[in-house]
Formats: C-alpha cells, sequence, structure tokens
C-alpha cells in the first residue's frame, strides 16, 4: 500500500500563491507517477498536473502557465506551486500516485484532500 499525506492548503486571495506538498510511504516502487487532482464543489475530479519519475510533465489547459508541478524522487515528494491564482481554482485538491499509461496519467493511490480556497 502507498500512503499520501498533503499540506500546504489553505485560503488565499485572488493573484496569490499557494504550494502544495505531498510525501508518499509504503510500497513506493509500487508507482512511477505522481500528480494533482482537484474537485470542486458539484463538480467531477479533473486533473491539474501530473509528473513522471523521469520528469515528464502535464498540466491542465486551466492551470498552464500559473502552476508548476515538481517532485523530489529523493523525499518521495511532489510539489504543486500555484499562482496568479483566481476564484475558479477553488477546490480541494487530492494527490495522487500512478503510472502513465498510453492514455495518460493513471492515478492508482489517493491523498486525504486539502482544501484550497481563493477569495475574489
Amino acid at each position: 500500500q502507498v500512503q499520501l499525506v498533503e499540506s500546504g492548503g489553505g485560503l488565499v486571495q485572488a493573484g496569490g500563491s499557494l504550494r502544495l506538498s505531498c510525501t508518499a510511504s509504503g510500497s513506493i516502487f509500487s508507482f512511477n507517477a505522481m500528480g494533482w487532482y482537484r474537485q470542486a464543489a458539484g463538480k467531477p475530479r479533473e486533473l491539474v498536473a501530473a509528473i513522471s519519475s523521469g520528469g515528464s510533465i502535464n498540466y491542465a489547459d486551466s492551470v498552464k502557465g500559473r502552476f508548476t508541478i515538481s517532485r523530489d524522487n529523493a523525499k518521495n515528494t511532489v510539489y504543486l506551486q500555484m499562482s496568479s491564482l483566481k476564484p475558479e481554482d477553488t477546490a480541494v485538491y487530492y494527490c495522487s500516485a500512478g503510472h502513465y499509461l498510453t492514455s495518460g496519467y493513471q492515478s492508482n493511490y489517493w491523498g486525504q484532500g486539502t482544501q484550497v480556497t481563493v477569495s475574489s
């Protein structure tokens, strides 16, 4: 099993920044990619960004140029630096661990989620 522990959520004004962190423990060799999803109230969960162990990265169009995903393999930690935040970025953000398939990133493990609220 894999345990994912997130931190860094909170309340921020529009235009501000936040950094989310997620550290994996347990069977860390059972995945080779990590990512961040988010789910706003009344909406389905969506992939925000994912990064492979080799550094390949994908972003949702809505966050390109504003969010940066990075990974410290030695610490089994993935980060999401969020800048120029907008009220529509308000959501629960979930860390995930999984694999890149031909169809794209596939999550196998989930964190408990951390709330990000952007006030206008």
